[in-house]
């Protein structure tokens, strides 16, 4: 009780430990919690903690065996995996109506790019770097999930992952820390609207926390080792950002932080989280890692890691059972706190009200209301918007793309060009294979004028090849291969992809590779051979018509990438923010920080993405060189389409801090917009940077800003030398 004192009395300023208070919280609520948690059995409270799984993905729509007495002894207060309005309808009355206190059920699941209309896949959708884009996505599959029956998304992802053999690199928005900042602000407010209580929003979770993006090798689930510089700078600012847009649960990683699993640790729940963010929702482990501290070696036995995980700040225990079996006996034994317990219930109760649940807990169980909102033609219009935006142009020789109407015979090649399931991605939610429109149904549907061949089996393309006057090859990852649980030694195309392509090229005929893929490949090969090349990523349920909408030019490509792409898989980690050595690369001394049978660098950078038109960047300007902390400075610059066409592109300002208290990254993305231009068009974008533009963790681990020399780079993507300096006093 000691915490909610404290924010109570703090409530009077709007601020919380720096956090403003989140809009979704009422003070009102707190009596109602008091007068709940004066009645309520301690079986009842652990109860609340607790969260199990239907078996819905495993057998249908179906409660696992006892989970109907334990939700009415008030045992269980929350259930992952079951929707639809009806069937958790059903559910949400057991709980309402027979039992003893009617604490409403809440209902989780994993939307992460969607409900039943699948968005590109998180980092695909980054690669669009169109904030209103992400939040109307998130707000669409709150809207499908609502009406579903669902009360609460384990999204976003907000880990920063610089390690593409990792296979979730496609659920978050990438490398970079400040887009991954913008873009976990954008899905929680897409998710969670502006009042939890409307029935069409969805309760998000921000995850995993902490640094799960930092796995060593980019092997799932494996050890993080970084030091709290590189966890604050780099893995901590997309979290923070998702709790200052109001994100009303956190989800505990299952990775290890200095030694200590992030379920158990103190200093990630409630040192900084609660104590030094205010952070006032739930905490909600990922599936069993209470558990999996055991393996860790931190923890004997179940019992104790319960212990370790309800002190260190977990409210709730996702699948493991370990509350449900030991927390009764560890409060009454003196092991755990009651007044832990209280908090952790309180926190949970909080939500559920402030989603409405106690004020009508059936108002996301309409079976019209279902109906009506699920796979709308509006939402299948703005799921081709979105894929289409976040297409990245890798290559384009001699004007390849797009393809004219009256091209000819066109010969669409591979497997992947025919696959529905394979255009969903990983965590697709409710999505079904068949409301997916292919790359060969799309095309198909996209053009007339032209005879289209497919041949799925590559082995029989070169033959094929010979009558046709352009070649589209859908190459990449079958959709199982990225993900949880897919990570991948090797980057580059799986089976003899590559081979295949080089096979086509040697035709003489143009070769279009379309790319379906949920990280970056390793793709020196493809790049050497191919004359235009598409990342397509995993589009989701428009991903033809949104391809071939780019293919023949019924939209000029604007996205851009969200990570880099390697060159071979011994660069990996590669990343652009990297830090200078003190023996930089120089191609005339041995002695220097480079490869003996690589290039330094990569084959496409961070923020890379062609465009059937071009654009060019003048000098940027600055209203002042010289500023104070207290002060802002305006960069400028003027950007002109130089093509014969209308295009989109994404002007991006970097800065280095020249010489710091630390070693500093060679430059950080502290800007960008997404803007249009009409052939011809000149724009000029500017971009404000204050203090915060130059903060970091100093050399006493204090946050701010030292004085000095800065350099502010604006161009196409992050190899710009497009710059200008600027003194900070």
């Amino acid at each position: 009780m000691k915490m909610f004192g404290w924010i109570v009395g703090l409530l009077l300023t709007g601020v919380v430990s720096g956090q403003t208070v989140p809009g979704w919280y009422d003070a009102g609520h707190e009596g109602r919690i008091d007068s709940l948690l004066s009645v309520m059995t301690l079986e009842e409270k652990v109860g609340q903690m607790t969260l199990f799984t239907s078996d819905w993905d495993v057998t249908g729509p179906t409660i696992r065996e006892g989970y109907q007495d334990d939700i009415k002894t008030g045992r269980l207060g929350a259930i992952f995996n079951a929707h639809t309005a009806e069937y958790n309808r059903g559910l949400q009355r057991i709980a309402v109506e027979e039992t003893r206190l009617g604490i409403p059920l809440l209902f989780g699941y994993d939307v992460i790019h969607g409900y039943r209309t699948i968005f590109p896949i998180p980092l695909g959708e980054t690669a669009s770097w169109n904030l209103e884009g992400a939040e109307e996505s998130a707000r669409i599959a709150a809207r499908e999930s609502a009406a579903a029956g669902l009360h609460w998304t384990y999204a976003p992802m907000v880990d920063v992952a610089r390690d593409p053999r990792w296979g979730r690199v496609m659920e978050g928005a990438g490398e970079d820390v400040y887009l991954g900042m913008k873009f976990a602000a954008a899905r929680v407010k897409g998710f969670q609207g502006d009042d939890l209580s409307d029935p069409f929003t969805l309760l998000a979770c921000a995850k995993h926390f902490a640094a799960y993006g930092a796995a060593q090798a980019g092997r799932d689930y494996h050890t993080v080792d970084i030091s709290e510089r590189v966890l604050r700078d780099i893995y901590l600012p997309p979290f923070k950002a998702a709790l200052d847009a109001g994100v009303g649960s956190f989800m505990t990683s299952f990775n290890e932080v200095d030694g200590v699993p992030a379920t158990g640790s103190e200093h990630l729940l409630t040192d900084i989280l609660r104590s030094e963010w205010g952070f006032m929702g739930f905490v909600v482990t990922d599936y069993t890692s209470i558990n999996e501290m055991i393996p860790h070696g931190v923890a004997a036995d179940e019992a104790a890691a319960g212990k370790l995980a309800v002190n260190a700040g977990v409210d709730m225990d996702m699948q493991g059972a370990v509350f449900y079996d030991h927390l009764v006996g560890q409060v009454e034994s003196g092991e755990v706190s009651q007044g832990e317990v209280d908090e952790a219930v309180r926190r949970i109760l909080r939500m559920k009200f402030a989603l409405g649940l106690f004020d009508d807990p059936y108002r996301y169980s309409d079976t019209i209301r279902e109906k009506e909102n699920i796979l709308t033609d509006d939402h299948r219009a703005a799921a081709r918007r979105i894929g289409r935006e976040s297409l990245v142009l890798l290559k384009n020789d001699n004007n390849t793309l797009p393809l004219s109407s009256d091209r000819g015979r066109i010969l669409v090649v591979g497997e992947l060009a025919d696959s529905q399931e394979d255009m969903l991605g990983a965590w697709h939610g409710d999505g079904r294979a068949t409301d997916c429109i292919t790359l060969l149904t799309g095309m198909r549907n996209a053009i007339e004028g032209a005879t289209i061949d497919y041949v799925a089996n590559m082995v029989d393309a070169v033959k094929a090849a010979r009558r046709a006057d352009v070649i589209v090859v859908a190459a990449g990852e079958k959709w199982w291969m990225s993900g949880e649980a897919a990570s991948r030694a090797d980057i580059t195309l799986p089976d003899e992809q590559e081979a295949m392509i080089a096979q086509l090229a040697a035709t003489g005929k143009p070769v279009v590779v379309v790319l379906f893929n949920g990280r970056p490949l390793a793709l020196p090969g493809v790049d050497s051979t191919a004359s235009a090349i598409l990342e397509a990523w995993y589009p989701g349920t428009e991903a033809g018509n949104a391809v071939a909408d780019v293919l023949f030019g019924g939209h000029n490509p604007g996205g851009r990438l969200p990570m880099t792409f390697p060159r071979s898989v011994g660069q990996v980690p590669i990343f652009y923010s990297a830090k200078n050595t003190g023996r930089p690369r120089d191609a005339n001394n041995k002695y220097t920080s480079k490869y003996l049978d690589e290039s330094n660098d990569p084959l496409y950078p961070f923020g890379y993405g062609l465009s059937y038109t071009t654009f060019e960047y003048g000098k940027p300007s600055v209203d002042q060189s010289t500023i104070n902390r207290n002060g802002t400075a305006t960069v400028s610059v003027d950007v002109t389409n130089t093509g014969q066409r209308e295009g989109t592109t994404v002007v991006q300002l970097y800065v280095q801090d020249v010489v710091g208290s630390v070693t500093r990254p060679l430059r950080e993305l502290k800007g960008f917009e997404r803007i249009e231009l009409a052939a011809g068009e000149t724009k000029t974008v500017t971009f404000a940077l204050d203090n915060q533009s130059f903060s970091f963790y100093r050399r006493d681990m204090s946050f701010g800003s030292e004085p000095g020399e800065f350099r502010v780079y604006v161009g196409e993507d992050s190899r710009t030398t497009n710059s200008i300096n600027l003194t900070l006093e």
